[in-house]
């Protein structure tokens, strides 16, 4: 386990990360009910009105879907800020660049491990 580079401030880092699982949270808690099912009741509403319900119903899901998605990764920063790997490739063992872990600080691969992913 290797200290993060030196030029990393893996406490600015944890805020960072913190607040937004926080505000991912707080979002998803707040679509709750956009989730949940669809009266099918003719009576109540039209067929167009339950089509469109649908589909806001299935968007929200998706979007819950996403935040989930990005919660997990905050959770393994975390992790690795916890673990002392923070700032490090996952591969290669090597440091991966501040200005890519600003844009994204959940990234656990550096340029060229992510780049021998895609090829």
């Amino acid at each position: 386990m290797n200290p993060p580079p030196a030029v990393i401030d893996v406490a600015a880092f944890r805020i960072k990360l913190e607040t937004r699982r926080a505000e991912l949270t707080s979002l998803s808690d707040a679509a709750a009910d956009a989730r949940k099912p669809v009266e099918l009741d003719q009576q109540a509403v039209g067929r167009l009105s339950r089509q469109d319900a649908l589909q806001q119903q299935a968007m929200a899901k998706a979007q819950d879907l996403r935040r989930g998605v990005e919660i997990q990764k905050i959770v393994a920063a975390l992790l690795r800020i916890d673990a002392g790997e923070f700032g490090w490739c996952g591969e290669c063992g090597e440091a991966i660049a501040v200005k890519r872990l600003e844009i994204d600080a959940t990234l656990e691969l550096c340029v060229s491990c992510a780049g021998a992913l895609t090829s």
